[in-house]
C-alpha cells in the first residue's frame, strides 16, 4: 500500500480551516488521529477523500507548511475572530460568489448608464458617526417608530433589508453557502461583510446569527457602505461590540444611532431605569432588539459594561435556542434574502429580455430550471 508523506501540520490545518475535529471525521477516516500525530501517513486515495471532506485544495496538503490564504477583501475582524491561514472554505466561497454577482450587476448598470449612488463614500472617518447614522436613517425613509406595526423579528429584518435595497444596495442574508444546507456559515468566524461600489454596493449578513444581531449587523454594514472603499471588508466581533479599529468603531456608533437615536433613548430612560427589565421595555417601545437597547444604553453610560454583557449572553443564548427550534421557512420566500431580491429581479429581467442566457442566470442566482422559473413567477415576472 503506497502512502504519501503529509506533514501533520497540514492535516491539522485542513481540519481547523473546515471547523472540524477528529470526532467529526473519525467514522470515515479511522486512522485520522495517527495522520494528525504523524504516526502514520494516509494513502493517496485517502488523502484525496480527506481533501474533499475538509474542502481543502488537494495540492495544498503537499506544501511544506500550512498556507496563509488571504481574504479577497479587507479584514476588520477583531483578533479574537482571526486565525491566520484558517479562513474557512465556506466564507471564501461566499465572498467569491458575492463578488461574481456584484461584477455582473456592475456591468449591467454600466450598460444601462445608471448613475453612481451619491451616498456611497459620502462619509469620512473624521465625521461624527452619529450624524452618519441619522443620515442613513433619513435616506432609508425610516421615520421614528417605523417598526411600530411590525409583529415579528423576521418581519423587522425583512423590512430593514427592503428599505436598504430601495437605496440600490444589494442585501443578501444567508446562513449557508448558496442553497447548500450542508455547508453552514459559522457565526464565530464572521457576522457579515460589505463590498462598496458606487454603482452596486453589496451587504452580506450571516443568517445563522440571531435576528437581533442581524439587525445590528445590517445597520453596521450599511455604515461601511457610507464610508465607501475605505469601508469595504468583513466584520466579526464578540457580541455586537467591535473594538480596536477606527473603521469598526465608526460603523458601530453609526449603527447604534441608526437603530436607536440617542436623544430618544435619553428621553425615555428615566421612566424605565428602575424597572426589572428596562431593556425589554424600551425594546417594545422602539421595536428593536433588547440587545440593541442595552448596547446603546451602555454607550451612553446609562448602564455598566459588565451589566450589559451579562444581559447580552443570556439574551443571545435564548435567541439561538429559539432559532434552532424553528424550521427553515418557505424555500422561495427565503430566496428574497439568500439571492437578494434586488439582484435576483435584475437577473430575471436580463434573462427575460434575452440579454443573458438562462444557464448564466441559474449560475448567478444559484437556482436551476424549475426553481428559477417558480421564483420568477412569485416575483410577478413570468418567463416564456
Amino acid at each position: 500500500m503506497n502512502r504519501v508523506d503529509v506533514k501533520p501540520e497540514l492535516v491539522q490545518w485542513a481540519l481547523k480551516r473546515a471547523h472540524l475535529g477528529i470526532d467529526d471525521l473519525i467514522g470515515k477516516f479511522p486512522k485520522l488521529p495517527d495522520w494528525e500525530s504523524g504516526a502514520l501517513s494516509p494513502t493517496f486515495k485517502q488523502l484525496e477523500d480527506f481533501a474533499r471532506a475538509t474542502r481543502a485544495p488537494f495540492g495544498y496538503l503537499f506544501l511544506p507548511e500550512p498556507p496563509d490564504i488571504p481574504l479577497p477583501i479587507p479584514d476588520f475582524r477583531t483578533l479574537q475572530n482571526r486565525e491566520p491561514g484558517a479562513v474557512s472554505p465556506e466564507l471564501l466561497d461566499t465572498i467569491y460568489a458575492m463578488q461574481r454577482r456584484q461584477a455582473w450587476l456592475r456591468e449591467d448598470r454600466i450598460e444601462c448608464e445608471a448613475p453612481p449612488l451619491p451616498f456611497v463614500g459620502s462619509a469620512r472617518l473624521s465625521d461624527d458617526p452619529a450624524a452618519a447614522g441619522r443620515e442613513m436613517r433619513r435616506l432609508a425613509g425610516l421615520e421614528d417608530g417605523w417598526a411600530g406595526e411590525i409583529r415579528t423579528w423576521q418581519e423587522a429584518v425583512s423590512a430593514l433589508r427592503s428599505a436598504i435595497e430601495e437605496l440600490g444596495v444589494i442585501v443578501v442574508i444567508n446562513g449557508v453557502v448558496g442553497n447548500n444546507t450542508h455547508r453552514k456559515l459559522n457565526v464565530e468566524e464572521f457576522r457579515g461583510f460589505a463590498i462598496s461600489d458606487e454603482l452596486v454596493p453589496l451587504i452580506f449578513i450571516n443568517g445563522a446569527d440571531a435576528k437581533s444581531a442581524q439587525m445590528f449587523t445590517l445597520a453596521h454594514e450599511l455604515a461601511h457602505i457610507w464610508l465607501g472603499s475605505t469601508g469595504s471588508g468583513i466584520s466579526g466581533f464578540p457580541g455586537i461590540f467591535p473594538d480596536g479599529d477606527e473603521t469598526e468603531a465608526f460603523c458601530d456608533r453609526a449603527a447604534a444611532e441608526f437603530l436607536v437615536p440617542e436623544a430618544e433613548l435619553q428621553a425615555h430612560w428615566p421612566a424605565v431605569k428602575r424597572a426589572a427589565s428596562p431593556f425589554e421595555e424600551l425594546a417594545r417601545l422602539f421595536k428593536v432588539s433588547p440587545i440593541v437597547i442595552g448596547r446603546s444604553a451602555m454607550d451612553l453610560r446609562l448602564v455598566s459594561r459588565p451589566d450589559f454583557f451579562d444581559f447580552y449572553e443570556t439574551c443571545s443564548r435564548q435567541e439561538r435556542k429559539k432559532k434552532q427550534a424553528t424550521g427553515g421557512g418557505d424555500f422561495y420566500n427565503n430566496q428574497n434574502a439568500r439571492a437578494g431580491k434586488l439582484f435576483a429581479t435584475r437577473v430575471i429581467r436580463a434573462a427575460k429580455e434575452g440579454r443573458i442566457g438562462f444557464k448564466q442566470a441559474y449560475d448567478l442566482t444559484g437556482l436551476n430550471g424549475g426553481a428559477f422559473q417558480e421564483y420568477a413567477s412569485r416575483l410577478g415576472m413570468e418567463l416564456p
